[in-house]
């Protein structure tokens, strides 16, 4: 105990600084306990490690902001390109119902590495919105393909004479026969097989009243022997619209409509085309 108030005293011990200006006014004087000077001098220390620490803390606090902002966008663009899968989702989703065509769409493989790692999964959304693209791309020209197909009767009646070789019923000459004949009586409705354009509307010697239309990719179709035809070269024709009456115009043996389908220049068997496409 004794051996403590010496100890004592001397942190109490008041210690005078002297503060000297350089002008000429007096000096000041202050009167400070050695303990004061210490606790001064914890309380700068602490001070100090306190702003150096809410320093760090800002720093981190931008860095991390920073990153989230980084973050929220990358979401952001996912989120976007998963929209566009959905909606390529639903499209083809309503296609497919149809069951007019089969399209396999072969699934991305994503494998499970116990992270999730934003780069590589914006690369393999990206890579599979360019295959749906391609996919859609795809439908859509068979869609085309699909609507420039000739297809049903162009008349209701038979067929009295078939594609192929064949001895002309006037002529008695063995000759190439390039349509089908449909037995049908005079007046009865031509309707097109497809949509499309028509490039000639008018008389031949042979054919008599004859339409020719084209359908896109490489198809057309040839009405021939009308007693009448209600189009015009240039005219656009929907499917199933009337475009003449069939009649015996030309050289026949009797009222029919001769049916012609051509491929990229080429006639080929109308029977093959005359069954409606499911």
């Amino acid at each position: 105990m004794h051996s403590l108030k010496p100890l004592l005293k001397k942190f109490f011990t008041p210690i005078t600084i002297l503060v000297v200006p350089h002008s000429k006014s007096q000096p000041l004087r202050l009167r400070i306990s050695f303990m004061g000077i210490l606790l001064c001098f914890f309380l700068c220390l602490t001070g100090t490690g306190y702003i150096i620490s809410i320093g760090v803390d800002t720093v981190e606090y931008y860095v991390m902001k920073k990153k989230l902002s980084y973050l929220a966008k990358e979401f952001d663009d996912l989120k976007s390109t998963i929209s566009s899968l959905k909606k390529a989702d639903t499209e083809f989703t309503k296609l497919l119902s149809l069951k007019s065509r089969s399209t396999i769409l072969e699934s991305v493989d994503f494998e499970n590495t116990g992270s999730l790692d934003i780069e590589s999964l914006k690369k393999q959304v990206n890579e599979t919105i360019q295959s749906v693209s391609a996919i859609r791309n795809y439908i859509s020209e068979q869609k085309d393909i699909y609507l420039a197909t000739p297809s049903g009767w162009p008349v209701n009646g038979n067929i009295s004479s078939y594609f192929g070789e064949r001895i002309h019923p006037v002529t008695g000459e063995k000759t190439m026969h390039t349509g089908v004949d449909i037995r049908a009586p005079v007046g009865s409705p031509v309707h097109a097989t497809a949509p499309g354009i028509v490039s000639f509307s008018g008389w031949t010697n042979d054919s008599g009243n004859i339409i020719v239309v084209e359908h896109g990719h490489g198809f057309s179709t040839a009405y021939a022997h009308n007693k009448k035809n209600y189009v015009l070269v240039g005219q656009k024709v929907k499917k199933g619209e009337l475009i003449a009456n069939s009649g015996s115009t030309g050289i026949t043996t009797g009222p029919h409509l001769h049916y012609e389908v051509w491929k990229n220049g080429r006639q080929i068997n109308p029977a093959l085309y005359l069954k409606e496409m499911q």
